[in-house]
């Protein structure tokens, strides 16, 4: 049998693009494919311009520091996308779509808990070079029919999802040319966005019958949703606010009918993890397909526009702390399903989290964050000095200094009250809880990675090559007494744990 070729590749010698210029065409696709398909998206891009503009007009140390991350000229570009598959086989093709695009499995959130149907994880770049050139995830959840109570209409579904093909042929053909070649050039990476954001467009013609769609949707919204539609319709976009409790007004302004409240953490001083609104999804006009052949008309709505805010990522302590003070504010004040005592819970929300430290020096000396290390000019330049005992010591020098790295994943509750507002969804009844990572990934077909020891590692390894610009040794010999520099941070030296 002849060996296959790539006829997308005109030259064997044309070089391969990188999967951050994929990944950056990819999320300018969707975002075109969109805007177009959804107008109030766009008008909340602009609603958020705005807000961005007025922040940075009345913070000028803001626009500084975005420049020195080089995120100035990236406002406007999205943050991450969601979508919900209906089997092993849909997540697995997905998958290898997001390897073109260099986006792995990262974390793993059982939703079930909380009274939705499915298992997640979110598909993003990992190392900070890619996360610095395009940040784009997207957070993927696989639908759990063996949480449909009717054994009848879970075996419908099953045999419905069985039925469609949610990628195009040309797309598997060219996954199976990157897979065998190892990338692709210019314009097979072009062609390959066009063909996969097919997967994602929205289909407005539902594949059963209006009966059939209100016994799924009376199960659940969710199994609505995916189980009725000729593919994982992306359901939303989410922008990036640099003050998202002034982009929640401005959509109540504008009459965009916004979350009652904004999900995670409160507003700080030194944001963490992750703040979350959005638009509530809009009915959408479908046609539902009848077992006569007519068609008959309906509304599904499942579709919004969302906003993040993104702060530091916590340490499991830190973690710890974030659950018990929500919960604790939860049972003090428990959110009405119709969000008629939002001000309420934000209240208590604000007096529970006046007990989780708000600066960085004391995040970082209670390790409740994870923090970046990089010398100052100072330290660069430092000579002759008697060598410092600790980091502490580098710290209050002026030698090294710290800046929080930025959370990039998700949170369970945050996502799940977002999925519940966005489907019309209010039950606050859990399934029995049957989380199974080990399933999951033996859907997709690879293992998911640990978000905690991404964020440790980088901690680390940005302490290492700090000190090394220093002079000093990065691998634990400089120490004071018996503690290394690695101890400090609460790692032991070159541990991979």
């Amino acid at each position: 049998m002849s060996e296959v070729r790539n006829p997308a590749r005109i030259n064997a010698a044309t070089p391969f693009v990188s999967a951050d210029a994929v990944r950056a065409m990819f999320s300018r696709a969707m975002s075109d494919m969109y805007k177009f398909e959804a107008p109030q998206y766009t008008a909340l891009a602009e609603l958020v311009a705005k807000v961005n503009r007025d922040a940075l007009r009345e913070a000028p140390e803001l626009e500084e520091e975005l420049r020195e991350a080089s995120e100035i000229g990236r406002l406007g570009v999205e943050r991450h996308g969601a979508i919900r598959v209906g089997n092993a086989e849909e997540l697995s093709i997905v998958r290898r779509l997001f390897a073109v695009m260099g986006m792995v499995p990262v974390g793993y959130y059982d939703l079930s808990v909380a009274g939705i149907p499915v298992h997640s994880t979110a598909f993003r770049p990992i190392d900070d070079a890619a996360l610095r050139r395009n940040s784009f995830r997207v957070f993927t959840s696989l639908l759990r029919l063996d949480l449909i109570d009717d054994i009848e209409l879970r075996r419908e579904a099953a045999a419905i999802l069985a039925r469609r093909e949610i990628v195009t042929p040309r797309a598997r053909k060219l996954l199976d040319y990157f897979e065998k070649d190892g990338g692709f050039d210019e314009g097979a990476a072009r062609e390959f966005v066009t063909e996969a954001v097919e997967t994602f467009r929205w289909r407005s013609q539902a594949t059963v019958s209006a009966e059939l769609y209100r016994k799924f949707f009376a199960a659940h919204p969710l199994i609505a949703d995916v189980a009725c539609f000729n593919g994982p319709h992306i359901n939303h976009l989410t922008l990036r606010a640099l003050d998202i409790d002034a982009a929640q007004c401005a959509m109540a302004a504008r009459n965009m009918n916004p979350k009652a409240i904004v999900e995670g953490p409160p507003r700080r001083r030194r944001p963490i993890l992750l703040r979350q609104t959005s638009f509530r999804a809009l009915p959408e006009p479908i046609s539902f397909t009848e077992a006569d052949g007519s068609r008959a008309e309906g509304v599904h709505a499942a579709r919004f526009g969302e906003i993040e805010q993104r702060g530091a990522a916590l340490t499991a302590k830190g973690r710890s702390l974030y659950d018990r003070l929500l919960a604790d504010a939860h049972a003090a004040a428990p959110l009405a399903a119709d969000g008629s005592n939002a001000a309420a819970f934000v209240e208590e929300l604000g007096r529970r989290f006046a007990a989780f430290p708000d600066d960085d020096a004391t995040l970082r000396a209670e390790r409740l964050a994870f923090f970046r290390y990089s010398p100052t000019a100072e330290g660069v330049s430092h000579e002759g000095a008697a060598p410092p005992a600790s980091i502490e010591e580098l710290l209050r020098a002026g030698l090294l200094r710290i800046q929080p790295i930025i959370y990039e994943d998700f949170l369970p509750v945050s996502a799940a009250g977002i999925f519940r507002s966005n489907l019309k969804e209010e039950r606050r009844e859990s399934y029995v809880e049957r989380a199974s990572r080990k399933a999951f990934e033996e859907a997709m077909g690879t293992e998911i990675l640990d978000e905690l020891t991404l964020y440790q590692e980088a901690e680390r390894s940005s302490l290492a090559a700090g000190l090394e610009v220093l002079g000093l040794d990065p691998a634990g010999a400089f120490t004071q007494g018996s503690k290394s520099f690695g101890a400090d941070i609460g790692v032991p030296a070159n541990s991979h744990n």
